[in-house]
């Protein structure tokens, strides 16, 4: 668990992440891609700073192509940024990547499991890199898998899975070594309805264990559940943020949808 104790992950230099400090934060941040298969330049991140509080349930809510997995990608150290800085836990994402992939659990947004392994079998085998010991992994993945539904699928091969179960399994992997900050990039695509809301609850959850959640999605309504605040992306710019009643309520719009459509002139779910 994240707290007010001084953590010292790996080796003897300290970082001190009390509850009045902020988990992340980003600075003046570019990701430009260029090279000989990109016909021209794109700004897949132009000059975004913001910073993420102890605790909160943070959304970047734009449509496919803003930069939100951009975004996720140079926080987990998958994608090295043009220009800017960002700090997870006091960590510089440029230089002690190594500590901060003990601070994260990465939920991505394509499903990263062992097709032929089951949900147990993955669970274990990604509970075993993070060094824990057989009981916790036991325990821990009995939880989830009650909490998420999943327990009557639990010994069946991960590849007779639906798009929404690996999804799931995907989210108890990311949380089993009890990661403080959990990056969960459109956790929800493929889910039907009813799984939809039992993953949303699952997931607010998580604050009453003080866990920073960094979420991606374009559904507006995931981001009006779930979120503390939320940052509107689009085109690679932070074109708004805050929480979701403050904006509704500045731009005297009836959802987020709305405010969306009024500061772009287009709706967020266009190119999805």
């Amino acid at each position: 668990m994240l707290n007010s104790k001084n953590l010292d992950l790996l080796g003897s230099e300290k970082v001190f992440v009390s509850y009045n400090q902020n988990t992340i934060e980003i600075k003046n941040l570019r990701k430009i891609y260029t090279g000989k298969k990109v016909i021209e330049e794109v700004k897949a991140v132009d000059g975004i700073s913001f910073s993420i509080k102890n605790g909160e349930i943070f959304g970047l809510l734009g449509p496919n192509g803003a930069g939100k997995t951009t975004i996720i990608n140079i926080l987990c150290g998958l994608v090295n940024q043009t220009e800017g800085d960002a700090f997870i836990g006091g960590y510089d994402v440029k230089k002690n990547l190594r500590k901060i992939k003990e601070l994260i659990g990465v939920c991505p947004q394509q499903a990263a499991v062992y097709q032929y392994l089951s949900a147990k079998e993955n669970i274990e085998f990604f509970g075993k890199l993070h060094l824990m010991d057989d009981q916790e992994i036991k325990d821990r993945s009995k939880e989830f898998l009650e909490l998420l539904g999943l327990s009557d699928a639990s010994d069946k091969k991960a590849k007779k899975y639906s798009g929404g179960m690996l999804r799931q399994l995907n989210l108890i992997i990311a949380l089993i070594s009890d990661p403080p900050i959990l990056f969960l990039d459109e956790p929800t695509v493929g889910m039907d309805p009813r799984v939809r809301r039992r993953t949303w609850k699952f997931i607010s959850s998580l604050k009453e264990s003080n866990k920073t959640v960094v979420l991606t999605t374009h559904y507006i309504e995931e981001a009006e559940e779930l979120c503390d605040r939320v940052a509107i992306i689009d085109y690679g710019k932070l074109i708004a943020i805050g929480s979701p009643k403050d904006l509704i309520r500045e731009h005297r719009a009836k959802d987020l949808e709305e405010v969306f459509l009024k500061i772009t002139g287009r709706r967020i779910m266009e190119g999805v």
